[in-house]
């Protein structure tokens, strides 16, 4: 009888892990997902400098809250001192000020598409900053993904308006600097702990763009609507912290090569989402497109032998 009953338990466990990862691999995307129109909402009655600064001090308080828990120290390490400054402004203050300008003028489903680029960046960047090689696959994914990109902007029609192309410009621009920091962060970051990392920079990021946007903006606080309240609530609590947490969750349990899928698949959940809340209709054109940029980015994704 204890052997019969051991068995399916045994048996049961694996299949309640892949649960577990499986619903967390969905939240993430769904979270990832969601922070576009997250976004888009939030900048409907708060310029984009407060808005970014807002969604920061929110979240701050938290991750401090889970550093002081973790026992995690808050300060870089000494020979570190560069990086943190670094990262404060090239992974959260401009990158994000520049994704809340963008979102301004540009859809949040093509925002999305258009920041999945950010993984190609990193291979970029890699290849000319650690001498990492570019396999050909791994070129003809690049060409297809940017390729497919094109053909997007253009079906949306962005070549007839200049604030769309300073829009689509300013995304691009926040992935590149982010796939910059990672890979910065690869080669001068890998033993700083990934809440040091996070916890100290976005409250400092928060605040300076918090206070240079009330200087800049003058943003009107009574004006701001609940709408995009809880927006900034959603994205400083649940995107920012949640999906952090849920992300290096699962770390631990998915290679880095199959969770960096993440960036192909979240894409997918903006449109669709996107679309239904700001009542555009996804054309076919566009879901062609959309499916052979995320396939060619994908390629780029795929393991090579060495």
């Amino acid at each position: 009888m204890s052997t019969a009953i051991s068995e399916p338990l045994s048996n049961a466990k694996p299949w309640l892990a892949g649960l577990i990862t499986s619903i967390l691999f969905l939240i993430v995307c769904l979270s990832w997902g969601t922070t576009w129109l997250g976004i888009k909402i939030a900048v409907e009655s708060v310029p984009p400098l407060t808005a970014a600064g807002l969604r920061f001090l929110i979240a701050f308080p938290l991750f401090l809250s889970f550093a002081l828990l973790r026992k995690e120290p808050l300060l870089f390490p000494r020979k570190s001192r560069w990086f943190f400054v670094f990262v404060t402004l090239s992974y959260f203050s401009l990158p994000y000020y520049l994704l809340n300008y963008g979102e301004m003028h540009v859809s949040s489903g093509l925002t999305a598409l258009l920041f999945s680029c950010m993984p190609v960046f990193i291979l970029i960047f890699s290849a000319v900053f650690l001498r990492e090689k570019i396999y050909p696959s791994q070129m003809l994914g690049i060409a297809i993904g940017f390729g497919s990109l094109f053909m997007i902007i253009r079906g949306q029609g962005l070549h007839l308006d200049q604030a769309e192309w300073f829009g689509v410009l300013a995304i691009l621009c926040a992935a590149v600097m982010h796939a910059l920091c990672y890979v910065v962060t690869k080669k001068h970051g890998s033993a700083i702990s990934v809440i040091t990392y996070n916890t100290l920079p976005i409250g400092i990021a928060g605040l300076l763009l918090f206070v240079v946007g009330t200087g800049v903006e003058t943003p009107t606080f009574a004006g701001i609507t609940a709408r995009s309240w809880g927006a900034l609530l959603y994205l400083g609590l649940v995107a920012s912290v949640g999906g952090f947490i849920v992300y290096f969750m699962l770390l631990k349990r998915l290679s880095p090569v199959l969770l960096s899928f993440v960036f192909i698949i979240f894409p997918v959940f903006a449109v669709i989402i996107g679309a239904w809340y700001e009542g555009t209709q996804i054309t076919r054109d566009l879901m062609l497109y959309s499916a052979t940029l995320l396939a060619g980015f994908a390629i780029t994704k795929l393991p090579h032998k060495r």
